[in-house]
């Protein structure tokens, strides 16, 4: 699979990509929201692998992809299924170099064109920490509405975190794209 949009190519991570997926996630401030740590030298060969092997979404294995400007890679898009029906939740993570650029955004809502137009999913979903203000900004910004935070419901890093859940329907996106159109 890939997707293309004006800047960016959406594509399976590749053996090549190694390094500079690396660069992203070896760095603490960048995994302070994730679920994991920052890629230490030791794992980071076995964290890389996992991502060349999650090259296909179903219902079983998630699906992570580069997102690349011109041949860099400048982000990860990543997408499971959740056990309800036609449902995925999604995740990314994108390189501080590129904050601002809008090429988070432009990323996103081509995944979630891909997932509704492609994929037919019914109901596309975004947890995160409720301190990640910059995720919160970006999912509102594709269209995605704020459905609920829960306090203190998460225990990540060794403390407790609140999270927040975002959503779009495949019947919210239809009215999305027809208000441009």
């Amino acid at each position: 699979m890939k997707i293309e949009t004006e800047r960016l190519i959406i594509k399976p991570f590749e053996r090549h990509h190694f390094n500079e997926v690396y660069e992203i996630f070896k760095d603490a401030s960048t995994c302070r929201y994730l679920l994991h740590d920052k890629w230490t030298h030791e794992d980071k060969e076995q964290k890389f692998n996992k991502k060349l092997n999650n090259n296909q979404l179903t219902k079983g294995r998630a699906l992570n992809l580069a997102v690349l400007v011109e041949s860099n890679v400048i982000g990860d898009l990543s997408v499971w299924y959740t056990g309800m029906k036609d449902t995925v939740e999604i995740g990314y993570t994108f390189s501080k170099s590129v904050a601002g650029g809008g090429y988070a955004t432009e990323a996103v809502m081509a995944l979630i064109n891909y997932l509704f137009e492609t994929v037919n999913v019914h109901r596309i979903q975004a947890s995160l920490d409720a301190r990640n203000i910059a995720s919160e900004k970006l999912c509102r910004r594709v269209g995605m509405r704020k459905e609920a935070h829960f306090i203190q419901d998460f225990w990540n890093k060794d403390e407790w975190t609140d999270s927040i859940v975002f959503g779009v329907l495949k019947s919210d996106y239809v009215k999305l794209n027809s208000s441009y159109t």
